[in-house]
């Protein structure tokens, strides 16, 4: 009888021993069991950070190709700005003393009148000194006369100012007297010739 009471109360604390671990199971909110997450190994990690460098490299170098070639853009306006501005002041500065000079044509061709009709020979001959000066600034200022006499009338350096009719042996259209020289500098003209043209 012993026994079978002994075994009765194994019984019964295996069941309360079941029946505590049932109810604790109840109690406690289930909870899952989640692995640790396996860190990425060092190969996959070391070629991933590889790409993402090759990638910014490759973006680096498109941007500093897009900076180079701008860069050479800007220096390449800017040589065609300065040697445009360069040379159009030197044109402008040129043109500013061809103007002078122009102003000086009348003179010359008073001075000329002048010693045509001079009779006493010391002053034509201060005349004469006043006219070599002035062709001489004329060489500097690499102005030439325009000299049409005896030759085809030419409408790009003379203007007419009277047609005659031709004398024996002379050729229609040959300028047969030059009325005011034209000068010309660097093959444009600065004042036109006016001449009379045979008809």
């Amino acid at each position: 009888m012993e026994t079978s009471q002994a075994a009765k109360e194994t019984e019964n604390t295996v069941e309360k021993k079941k029946k505590k671990e049932e109810q604790e199971t109840a109690e406690s909110p289930e909870q899952t069991v989640v692995p640790p997450a396996e860190p990425p190994r060092k190969e996959e990690t070391s070629r991933e950070e590889s790409d993402k460098d090759r990638g910014e490299l490759d973006r680096l170098k498109a941007e500093a190709e897009d900076l180079k070639r701008k860069w050479y853009s800007v220096t390449a306006e800017y040589e065609n700005y300065r040697k445009r501005t360069a040379n159009l002041s030197a044109l402008r500065y040129a043109e500013g003393r061809a103007d002078v000079v122009c102003k000086l044509f009348p003179i010359a061709d008073n001075l000329g009148r002048a010693i045509e009709s001079c009779a006493d020979e010391g002053t034509k001959k201060g005349i004469a000194m006043v006219i070599a000066s002035f062709e001489n600034l004329l060489k500097e200022e690499k102005i030439e006369t325009i000299d049409p006499l005896g030759k085809e009338f030419d409408a790009e350096e003379c203007e007419a100012i009277m047609a005659v009719d031709p004398a024996e042996g002379e050729t229609s259209g040959v300028v047969k007297q030059v009325y005011r020289k034209g000068y010309k500098q660097n093959g444009k003209v600065l004042r036109y010739a006016q001449v009379v043209v045979v008809k």
